[in-house]
């Protein structure tokens, strides 16, 4: 069978889990779209679903297989004919997926999206049987890409895999070793992206970037490359490993005009003993050093990081110390998770396992403690002028909703404003006049000037 009878097909695509999904997700589409095949937004409108699935956490299996069943509901009285499982899920389970999860048609992995016309070719061939080619793929970088994000900014996935090896993470198990893709490919790439106001780096730990591949750090060398081009407006920097933000790192933040001054730090905790039983090489007070050197080395830097309560062995005292940490670190922006016990994990076997609903009650107090931190830094944007880009309209709120250089997309914060017109991607100077505990709210000066002026 030729694979070009696919090109009457239309696709729709099914992304879940975190960013760098989202940029396989987009490189899928990218290859489908150069082999002529039909790209739709309309799921109702497929013949083939491809669900790209995340299987870092519980959570996220239980999710993709609830997907995969709703979206396998749609074959009675309907146009679907084949239904595709890539990504995390099948790369780590599929010996447990297939015969299970018949829904299924076609299994692929992680690094199988160049396998997926002839996968498809043998499904249609064989009929309602599973096709199983997760590990068969080449592998390799892809640089073909349809954005799937709002027009104006895009993520740029450097490396996939992961070298640390946190005991309650699944990933070096799922994607395996750290691989940074090549520099040359990644600005090819970045600058067929069009005109960005943002291009945001993710990789599961962006400092390490070129360190397998050229035998030395080479995470400055590509910043400077991308600041570069002249399709990128500025440039943000998500999931930092904190031992690895060097001096370097932290002069071409401050002296580099394109990069946001930004970073995602993600520490998981902040007491050494539960440090030391995550594999975390840092400490509470190298921690805070280093938040200390950042504000001073670049005053107005913003911090994010994510944090895990109720991991194996967590005393009440380790907990209470984890939320007197946040007053202290008075960072930004923070995530909290409950400890999710994961299979084949170091973490999995620990003794002393925290309950669940012990882990439930010790993530609000974190959230509490987080978001009287952030009320307060907010409360003092209030009468300031702030630079937002407009990422579109906000039809419940009847305004505009935006980003400053402290909100990362779908993690963090907005802006929402108020303002004669404005343009999607476009950036705009807003007056602050109030704030939350997450979000900050203003209008423009000639919005201000006409409301006034009435």
């Amino acid at each position: 069978m030729n694979s070009d009878f696919l090109k009457d097909k239309r696709f729709f695509i099914v992304s879940l889990g975190c960013d760098k999904n989202r940029v396989d997700s987009e490189k899928l589409m990218g290859l489908l779209q150069s082999r002529g095949c039909t790209l739709t937004d309309d799921v109702d409108a497929a013949e083939i679903i491809v669900v790209n699935t995340c299987a870092f956490l519980n959570a996220a299996r239980k999710e993709a297989i609830e997907t995969v069943i709703g979206c396998n509901a749609r074959r009675e009285g309907g146009k679907l004919e084949k239904l595709v499982v890539t990504g995390c899920l099948p790369q780590k389970f599929v010996g447990e997926l297939l015969g299970n999860l018949t829904e299924a048609d076609v299994f692929l992995g992680i690094d199988d999206y160049d396998r997926i016309f002839e996968a498809l070719e043998r499904s249609y061939a064989e009929g309602r049987g599973q096709v199983d080619m997760v590990g068969c793929g080449g592998g390799g970088y892809i640089g073909e890409r349809v954005l799937s994000t709002v027009g104006h900014y895009a993520y740029l996935k450097i490396a996939d895999g992961c070298f640390n090896r946190c005991t309650y993470c699944l990933i070096p198990k799922i994607r395996g070793k750290y691989r940074s893709y090549p520099m040359e490919a990644l600005v090819r790439e970045a600058a067929g992206l069009g005109e960005l106001s943002e291009l945001i780096l993710v990789a599961q730990d962006v400092t390490r970037y070129g360190e397998e591949r050229y035998g030395e750090n080479k995470l400055v060398e590509l910043l400077r490359k991308l600041s570069a081009l002249g399709n990128i407006g500025h440039i943000r920097l998500l999931y930092c490993y904190p031992e690895a933000v060097s001096d370097a790192l932290i002069a071409e933040i401050r002296d580099n005009p394109k990069i946001l001054h930004y970073l995602d730090i993600p520490l998981q905790h902040s007491e050494d003993r539960i440090l030391k039983l995550m594999n975390r090489k840092g400490t509470r007070a190298a921690y805070l050093a280093l938040f200390e050197k950042l504000r001073r080395e670049i005053p107005d830097i913003c911090l994010r990081s994510t944090f895990i309560a109720g991991f194996p062995g967590e005393t009440e005292e380790e907990h209470e110390a984890l939320c007197a940490f946040l007053r202290e670190a008075r960072l930004d922006n923070c995530g909290f998770f409950a400890y999710s016990r994961e299979p084949d994990t170091a973490a999995a076997r620990l003794k002393g396992q925290v309950p669940q609903a012990v882990k439930n009650r010790r993530v609000k107090p974190l959230y509490r403690e987080q978001a009287a931190v952030s009320a307060e830094k907010l409360r003092a944007e209030i009468g300031k002028t702030v630079r937002v880009v407009c990422d579109g309209v906000d039809y419940e709120r009847e305004c505009f909703a935006g980003r400053s250089y402290k909100n990362a997309p779908d993690i963090d914060g907005k802006v929402y404003f108020h303002a004669l017109r404005a343009v999607q991607g476009e950036e705009y100077e807003i007056i602050i006049n109030r704030s939350d505990s997450y979000d900050l709210y203003g209008c423009t000066k000639e919005y201000q000037d006409e409301e006034t002026s009435v």
